[in-house]
C-alpha cells in the first residue's frame, strides 16, 4: 500500500492524518485492495451496502437502471475519490445503483462499521475518521442536489445548459472540460443522446456555445 500513499493522502476520508497515520488506519480498518477489469461491477444493485470504497487507480462509474435497464449516470470517479459511504453508513441497506470499472482499476474497500465505530485500542483517528466522513456525505449530498437541479428541468436545452453553467462556476472559467463523452453526458442528463447532439448543434450554430469533444466554452446566455 506504500505505493498508493499519495492517492490516499489525497482521499477526504484521510484528511488531517499524516503518512503513517494513513497506514496506521488501513491496518486497524483491515481495509483490502482489490483489481477490476474495465466493465466488471464493483458493488451491484441489490448488493448489501457494508463496504466503502476508494479509488486507488483508473476510474469508475456509479450507474443506475431503471426496470426496463435505462441507464442514469450519477458521477464518475478517479483515483483518490471514495464511494458507497452513503449507502454503507445507512446500515442494512442494499445497493440501489451499480459500481463498475470505467477502466482497469484498484479499488480499495473497507467496512464503514469499522469506520464509524472505535476499535478496541481507542486509536485518536477514529474521531477524525468520523468527522472527515460526516463532512464527505454533507459535500456529497449537495452533489446530489446539484444533479437534480439539472434533470428537472423540462427540455434536454434547459438540462445541458443548466449543467454547463454549474461546470463553468466550478471551473471559474466560461471554457471548461466536463468528465463525460457524449453518451455518458446524456445518460446523465437522463435524456436522448440523439436529441442531445441536436441540441448541442443548435447552441453552437445560436452562438450560445463552443464545443469540442468534451471541451466547451459558454460565450452568452
Amino acid at each position: 500500500m506504500q505505493k498508493f500513499l499519495p492517492v490516499l493522502k489525497k482521499c477526504p476520508l484521510f484528511s488531517g492524518l499524516d503518512e503513517k497515520e494513513v497506514m496506521d488506519v488501513l491496518r486497524c480498518l483491515g481495509a483490502q485492495k482489490k483489481e477490476y477489469p474495465k466493465g466488471e461491477a464493483i458493488l451491484s444493485e441489490g448488493d448489501a451496502a457494508k463496504q466503502l470504497g476508494i479509488v486507488l487507480s483508473g476510474c469508475v462509474r456509479v450507474v443506475r437502471e431503471d426496470y426496463f435497464g435505462n441507464r442514469s449516470i450519477m458521477t464518475k470517479l478517479s483515483a483518490g475519490h471514495l464511494f458507497a459511504e452513503a449507502f454503507a453508513c445507512a446500515g442494512n441497506m442494499r445497493m440501489p445503483v451499480n459500481v463498475v470499472a470505467d477502466e482497469q482499476a484498484e479499488i480499495l474497500l473497507i467496512d464503514a462499521q469499522r469506520v464509524m465505530h472505535t476499535c478496541n485500542s481507542a486509536c485518536d483517528f477514529h474521531t477524525r475518521l468520523i468527522y472527515n466522513l460526516m463532512k464527505i456525505l454533507a459535500v456529497k449530498n449537495i452533489v446530489c442536489q446539484e444533479k437534480i437541479e439539472v434533470t428537472s428541468r423540462r427540455s434536454t436545452r434547459e438540462k445541458l445548459l443548466a449543467y454547463l453553467m454549474i461546470c463553468a462556476k466550478k471551473a471559474g472559467s466560461n471554457r471548461f472540460t466536463v468528465p463525460f463523452d457524449r453518451q455518458e453526458l446524456a445518460d446523465y442528463l437522463e435524456v436522448d443522446r440523439s436529441g442531445l447532439s441536436a441540441e448541442i448543434s443548435k447552441l453552437r450554430k445560436e452562438g450560445v456555445i463552443q464545443c469540442e469533444r468534451s471541451h466547451f466554452a459558454l460565450l452568452k446566455e
